[in-house]
């Protein structure tokens, strides 16, 4: 106990002691940004929840954004390769949070049973997973890259390894679809930055692609495989008010909107309750009915200036490891937008995906300000110290 209250003293002292050089070395831009994001969810929360029993939503929401501000700031003064060294931590402690979900995963409005919850509180482990993945597969790139031969066989062997002990730890443990989508997608911009070969991805293409027989009938339930073929075959549900009822009614609830929208609190689909997930995954579609089509074109630039950002820091680093790891949380970003904009619009299937920054849960917030910390600390820190074990 004593040498844990020395850790963490030592641990404060040097948190409070990049105090002053964080306003000068920060990515205060990228923070800003992220605070703008945050607020206008806030705003869409606010009103997407009048019609909902309890009245916690916003308070829980801005609690997340305190918090999230503080990982916002530990994640910038700390060093991501001193972190990234500490990997079998990483690993054992991302394998923990995981399987608590065996014995007490509870399920969320998506499904699955990928929520731990505690005296009212709940915790997305797989948004805490997701950071710890990038940071690990940027330092297990990092190792192949500039000590051995990244496009080597048993490299690959190892990183596809890698990728598959984690995507097998969250469908197994949690049954979340859309989270391990996203750690695939994080995965693959991962490897291109990192300079594999395009022929390894034309194997793991053809692989993939002679695996999905098995993991169609075998993996995924009826509802899920229904979910998945929904937006591309009309035969599914012809009527639109059975497996596609979200995504039916999201797009009445942007229809409805058009250019500006109807005004805060007075949406019809989101203030009677139709639109499910309203102020979660279909946040995006609340906008548009209440603030228009224009909220919804803000909401994806101000998403995208977030990724330009990481992408742009990520480049100027001059380091492999930093670069991994900013290219991973564009990734991340860019992928949920995407899928889940595409959900609203019904183009993308329904898995579950939430709107970074703008979507409702706690989890994901905080999460986000850790993963955009991590790009700040790159900025914070240019020439970042290399790995002394490699």
């Amino acid at each position: 106990m004593a040498a844990f209250r020395r850790s963490f003293m030592e641990f404060w002292r040097y948190i409070r002691s990049h105090t002053s050089d964080f306003r000068h070395r920060a990515d205060i831009f990228l923070l800003a940004i992220s605070c703008v994001c945050t607020v206008f969810g806030l705003i869409l929360i606010s009103s997407a929840t009048k019609a909902l029993p309890g009245k916690t939503y916003v308070p829980v929401q801005i609690f997340a954004f305190v918090l999230g501000l503080a990982l916002y700031y530990v994640f910038t003064v700390l060093d991501v390769d001193i972190i990234a060294d500490k990997w079998i931590a990483l690993l054992i402690f991302e394998t923990f949070i995981m399987a608590l979900l065996i014995p007490f995963g509870v399920s969320g409005d998506t499904g699955n049973k990928g929520w731990l919850r505690f005296f009212g509180i709940g915790i997305q482990p797989s948004e805490i997973a997701k950071v710890v993945f990038i940071v690990l597969m940027a330092r297990h790139m990092t190792y192949l890259k500039e000590y051995k031969d990244i496009n080597s066989v048993l490299s690959m062997i190892q990183l596809v390894v890698h990728f598959g002990y984690t995507f097998v730890l969250i469908m197994y443990t949690s049954e979340d679809l859309g989270s391990a989508v996203v750690f695939a997608a994080i995965f693959v911009v991962m490897m291109i930055v990192a300079g594999v070969k395009l022929y390894w991805f034309l194997i793991g293409g053809a692989a993939v692609a002679l695996a999905i027989p098995v993991l169609w009938n075998s993996f995924l339930d009826e509802y899920q495989r229904q979910r998945i073929r929904a937006p591309y075959d009309p035969t599914v549900d012809p009527t639109g008010w059975g497996i596609t009822w979200q995504t039916t009614r999201s797009q009445l609830a942007m229809k409805s909107g058009q250019l500006t929208g109807v005004g805060l609190g007075n949406g019809t689909q989101t203030q009677n309750n139709w639109l499910t997930g309203k102020h979660t995954d279909f946040i995006f579609s609340m906008a548009g009915e209440e603030l228009g089509m224009l909220a919804c074109l803000l909401i994806m630039l101000l998403l995208t200036i977030i990724i330009i950002r990481c992408v742009m820091v990520g480049l100027r680093s001059n380091n492999t490891m930093s670069m991994l790891v900013c290219m991973g949380v564009a990734a991340s970003i860019f992928f949920q937008m995407l899928v889940n904009t595409g959900m609203c619009i019904g183009i993308t299937p329904v898995i579950g995906i939430t709107l970074p920054f703008f979507s409702y849960g706690g989890s994901s917030l905080m999460s986000t300000f850790a993963a955009v910390g991590l790009v700040s600390g790159v900025k914070y820190r240019p020439t970042p110290q290399q790995f002394h074990r490699y």
